[in-house]
């Protein structure tokens, strides 16, 4: 599968992913071994958080959201790697049972200048649950090979 090319990204178009569920054990899992806050791996604990109940972790709810994203297929073979993430922010927590989807609005899309072979795309990243509630917000910027001659 060959994703698009630098040319192909139109400044103002949208990308939705998927969506995907968030279980317990998957929050648990992963915030044992990367963010083992209480309120993150114990459900007992977290009751008597200000959350009142277990939530995802952050960093796993920005890796869901991007490989939901890399899931659509648009970087499949034509990405050059990311520069930089900007802007992350937490809006709504997110719960075990929460099905998330991601949505990237091209903000900016433009040539290299010292690497002809590739472009610069800049996407605003909205992450959305099954209600529609903006659980995450962020910019990414990737390089994105341009179409070959």
């Amino acid at each position: 599968m060959t994703g698009r090319y630098f040319e192909e990204f139109t400044v103002g178009s949208e990308i939705a992913s998927l969506g995907q569920t968030l279980t317990l054990e998957a929050i648990i899992a992963f915030a044992a071994l990367y963010d083992p806050q209480y309120f993150h791996i114990d459900v007992e604990a977290a009751k008597k958080s200000p959350y009142g109940g277990l939530i995802a972790s952050g960093f796993q709810t920005v890796a869901v959201a991007f490989r939901m994203f890399l899931d659509t297929g648009v970087l499949a073979g034509t990405s050059y790697g990311s520069p930089a993430m900007d802007d992350v922010r937490w809006h709504v927590p997110v719960r075990p049972g929460d099905t998330l989807h991601t949505i990237a609005r091209i903000v900016e899309a433009r040539p290299s200048v010292s690497r002809p072979d590739r472009g610069i795309v800049r996407a605003a990243f909205r992450v959305l649950n099954q209600r529609d509630e903006k659980v995450l917000t962020f910019s990414s910027t990737v390089f994105v090979a341009r179409r070959p001659s």
